[in-house]
Parts: C-alpha cells; sequence; structure tokens
C-alpha cells in the first residue's frame, strides 16, 4: 500500500496485550498486527479502546515506535492517539509520533475540565501546525470529553483543508455526519468509530472509511466491501448479530473486556488483562450472551474457529 494515499476502507483500533506482569506484550501484539493485515484490514490504530490513557508516556512511545516499524515494513497506514490535558503535551506526542512512524495522528481534546471553544479551536491549530502529517480530530464524547461542535470541526478543514480528518462520535451520529458533511462542502474526510453499530447508515452519508474494534474485524471488513459495492441486503444480513454483539457494548472498559474475550476465544490473544481499575467485568450470563452472539456472526459471515 502506498501510504501518501488517501485513509480508507477499514482502520481496526488495536487491543494491547499485557503480560501477567501487566507489561506490553510485543510478541502478541505482532501477532495481532498480521491476523489484522491479512483479514484485509487497511491499517492500524492505537485509540482509545487500546487503552491509551493507562500508558505510561514512555509505554506510549515504545508502542509507537514499534507499531511504526511493523507498519512501514508492511507498507500499511499507522494512527497514533497524541491526545492529552495540554497543548504542549498533545503537540510533544504529535512529534513523536511522526517521528516513530506514523502516517497519521488522532487527538481528543483534554477531558478533565470543559473548555470554550477558542481554547479547543487553538489546542487543534497548534497540532496541526506543528506536524506534517494529517490529523484526526477525534469526538470521542460517546465515551469521554465533550461533544465539539459542527462549527469547530469545518472551521479547521476550512483552514487546514486535507490535513485534517474526523472522527465524530457525538450523538446522533448519523445526522452530525451530515451536518459535517454540508458544512465542510463534502470534502471532510469522515470515519465511523462506533463499532460498527452506525456502519451502514455513515457508508451512505459519505463517510471515507471506519476505526472498529479489532475482536471481529472480519464482519466489519464484509460490511464494508458490500456496503462500497452496493450490495446493502448483504451488509444488513451481517448487521443482524452483529448489533447483538455491540449493544451489550455501551461503556469504553465494556468494549475493552469484550473484544479482549473474543480476541482470546480466537487465539489471538492469551489473555484478557486490562490495565486496573476497571469499571465493567462480564459475569458468567453475559458472557454466555457474548459468546452466542460472536457464534451467530461467524456464522453469518461464514468463519470457523
Amino acid at each position: 500500500m502506498n501510504t501518501t494515499a488517501a485513509l480508507t476502507g477499514v482502520l481496526p483500533v488495536l487491543q494491547t496485550p499485557f503480560s501477567e506482569g501487566d507489561e506490553i506484550d510485543y510478541d502478541v501484539l505482532e501477532g495481532e498486527v498480521h491476523w489484522l493485515l491479512n483479514m484485509g484490514a487497511d491499517g492500524i490504530v492505537v485509540g482509545m479502546v487500546s487503552e491509551v490513557l493507562r500508558l505510561s508516556d514512555q509505554e506510549k512511545d515504545d508502542l509507537g515506535r514499534f507499531l511504526g516499524t511493523l507498519a512501514a515494513n508492511a507498507k500499511t497506514h499507522f494512527v497514533m492517539s497524541v491526545g492529552a490535558e495540554s497543548t504542549k503535551v498533545a503537540v510533544l506526542n504529535g512529534q513523536r509520533a511522526e517521528a516513530n512512524g506514523a502516517t497519521e495522528v488522532m487527538a481528543i481534546p483534554p477531558i478533565s475540565v470543559a473548555l470554550p471553544e477558542s481554547e479547543i479551536y487553538d489546542y487543534y491549530q497548534a497540532l496541526l501546525s506543528t506536524v506534517s502529517i494529517p490529523v484526526i480530530v477525534q469526538d470521542a464524547s460517546g465515551y469521554v470529553g465533550s461533544v465539539l461542535s459542527i462549527e469547530l470541526m469545518a472551521r479547521l478543514q476550512s483552514e487546514f483543508g486535507p490535513q485534517v480528518l474526523f472522527k465524530p462520535e457525538a450523538q446522533p451520529i448519523g445526522p452530525r455526519l451530515t451536518l459535517l458533511r454540508d458544512a465542510t462542502g463534502r470534502s471532510a474526510q469522515v470515519y465511523e468509530g462506533t463499532g460498527g453499530i452506525s456502519l451502514i447508515d455513515s457508508i451512505r452519508r459519505g463517510i471515507a472509511g471506519t476505526m472498529p474494534g479489532s475482536d471481529v474485524c472480519w464482519s466489519i471488513i464484509e460490511m464494508w466491501r458490500a456496503g462500497q459495492a452496493g450490495d446493502f441486503a448483504r451488509a444488513y444480513e451481517i448487521q443482524g448479530p452483529l448489533l447483538a454483539l455491540l449493544t451489550i457494548q455501551n461503556t469504553l472498559d465494556a468494549f475493552l473486556a469484550v473484544e479482549k474475550h473474543l480476541l482470546v476465544r480466537q487465539g489471538i490473544l492469551k489473555n484478557t488483562r486490562r490495565r486496573t481499575p476497571v469499571g465493567f467485568v462480564m459475569d458468567d450470563e453475559t458472557t454466555k450472551e457474548i459468546d452466542r452472539a460472536f457464534e451467530a456472526l461467524l456464522h453469518v459471515c461464514g468463519r470457523q474457529l
């Protein structure tokens, strides 16, 4: 792949595997990356479900360098999350990510304090002015932080053009996608980030790609390809069991727990370890329901474990 080409397609957000000693397990991570690319993923992403907020600065730097090398060798896109609680740190994170081989960076705004729109604009302007690679403005308000206004995103797009990309996750997803599309004259590159819940509707509204979790990437890839080919009947067939699986994942920690469980089931991860503290733990009945939905998704996609 030519990584100077536009960022499009299915871009799974990696789950970070941890050893029993609570260190990043790079051997397992490399296997996860190769598995995703072999499934047909168009790139890899470190984002919220990568537990990026639970990693130290050194760990994020080491992780970025490791994945940058893997992505360069595979000639694929690598998006690194660089958002921070201050403009200075976000800029430093962006510079390190670019030096480590990220082809794009993604940033949520600061989440520890309510900010006026002018401060948020200055935060993104500083990041976009410092790095030479594209910056994905992530509205992660479905999980953390506050909603970014359409006006703010359109202003950034007007000033920085194709360098600024968007991952809007505020509700209602569909109408806000249309508002952003129309406010930017259909020139904004926008990515779906709900794990696939809004994928079909978002494809119809003109998104450039999707950033789902890595656990069932094969189903998202098939849905994406069906949607791009206009075969929405097939996309809807896959959507049914996928939605049954995703409705259980209604918090960031729930996404982490379910995705790691399913990656272990598929032999990609060795364990379901998450960085503590955690806010969601699957009980036996929840686990059984997840497994039933997963098996239905395997069936409709013609896959076996």
